[in-house]
């Protein structure tokens, strides 16, 4: 019983002194380096009864930090659990139920609904009780096959013992906690993507034999421009991104992608005196554009129990000034392609009728990707094309 009572105390100490202002892994991973007297075992149960009191989102705010990490752990676990066993036995009992069943054992005034308090600020067509009750699951690891190494890769997975399932000829789901990079060549046969990361493939201009100008103003991690290569190995490619770090890491992992001839610079978008393009204009512009990532919060639920609703209003801004620096890049006829991973319609529909409505671009067709009944992120895409004068 005192080693459970040891693993609470933990749990609670660390999230007395997390602030939110690095990433949760970042900042639990310097913690254990300080605190070396945690084994491995130990480790990954304090982390994850932390992970179990972010998921209860902005609920439950009257329990007490043990009280709300217990009854995260019993709505994040639908197997029996040890710990449960042993302080809350009769909620061990119920892990296989729903969740909405679980919140009535509990006791406690909790609506699913109270998790993600923002309903009014989603985009259209979520279904805001869904979305709330997705936090209580970890989603999956998700690859891209790269073209020519569906086979191998595949096989490598299977002759590993590695458990998967096929969603398309080149997308694999697979358990989160997957040690993939022990098994297949990363970035060279197979991209850790998300699924909807990977959906965004339909909608990337893609036309096989041309070399087309294609930008990734906002490259980040460099997903879209591993997709948009893999689609057309043809296009002349130019990243860029805000910050030198990225772009460094960025030429490490084009390098392991066999991506050779490509451009790349450092620039602060949101400013438009601040940067300078010598190789405009583009035949594609794709703006994955900084958000607050709200459709990627299943993987990161510290950032759902720390979000300050102002923060819309602010990227949003941020938006608008980084659509109005590019778009004059783009080449008549070209493509304008807009991204996030938010679930938040200022982010969403009202900067894609901002781009419509200033630039007067014409729009192919805009859909919020929905991740959240899929074990998946959440995006928003609209695609948008230059009218020839």
């Amino acid at each position: 019983m005192s080693r459970w009572y040891s693993y609470l105390n933990s749990a609670n100490w660390v999230l007395q002194l997390y602030r939110g202002e690095e990433p949760f892994s970042s900042f639990l991973k310097k913690h254990f380096s300080v605190n070396k007297k945690y084994g491995s075992k130990d480790r990954k149960m304090i982390g994850h009864l932390c992970y179990c009191f972010f998921r209860t989102g902005k609920s439950l705010l009257q329990l007490s930090i043990d009280e709300r990490i217990l009854a995260g752990l019993f709505l994040c676990s639908n197997a029996p659990n040890e710990m449960l066993q042993q302080l809350k036995p009769e909620w061990n009992e119920k892990l296989s139920l729903p969740v909405n069943e679980k919140l009535l054992i509990i006791n406690y005034s909790l609506l699913i609904t109270d998790v993600f308090p923002w309903k009014k600020e989603l985009s259209e067509g979520i279904d805001h009780e869904k979305f709330s009750k997705s936090f209580f699951t970890q989603p999956n690891l998700f690859l891209r096959l790269r073209p020519g190494y569906e086979k191998i890769a595949g096989e490598k997975l299977a002759n590993s013992g590695i458990k998967f399932n096929e969603i398309g000829a080149t997308c694999l789901s697979l358990p989160n906690a997957t040690k993939v990079e022990t098994i297949v060549e990363l970035d060279k046969e197979a991209v850790v993507q998300d699924l909807n990361s990977q959906n965004i493939s339909n909608f990337i201009p893609a036309r096989p034999g041309r070399s087309d100008r294609v930008w990734d103003c906002c490259a980040g991690g460099g997903g879209k421009s591993l997709l948009a290569f893999d689609l057309n190995p043809e296009i002349d490619l130019t990243v860029s991104d805000s910050r030198e770090s990225i772009i460094s890491n960025l030429k490490k992992r084009f390098k392991s992608a066999g991506i050779k001839n490509y451009k790349a610079f450092v620039a602060d978008l949101s400013s438009n005196s601040s940067f300078t393009i010598q190789h405009s204009p583009y035949d594609v512009i794709i703006c994955d554009a900084p958000c607050t990532g709200s459709g990627t919060w299943g993987r990161t639920p510290e950032q759902l129990y720390f979000f300050d609703e102002k923060k819309i209003d602010q990227y949003s801004s941020l938006q608008k000034k980084i659509i109005s620096n590019t778009i004059p890049y783009l080449k008549e006829g070209g493509y304008f392609l807009y991204i996030t991973c938010s679930v938040f319609k200022k982010e969403n529909e009202e900067n894609a009728a901002f781009i419509k409505q200033e630039f007067h671009l014409e729009l192919i067709k805009m859909e919020f990707l929905n991740g959240y009944d899929k074990k998946a992120d959440s995006l928003f895409a609209a695609l948008f094309r230059k009218i020839t004068a």
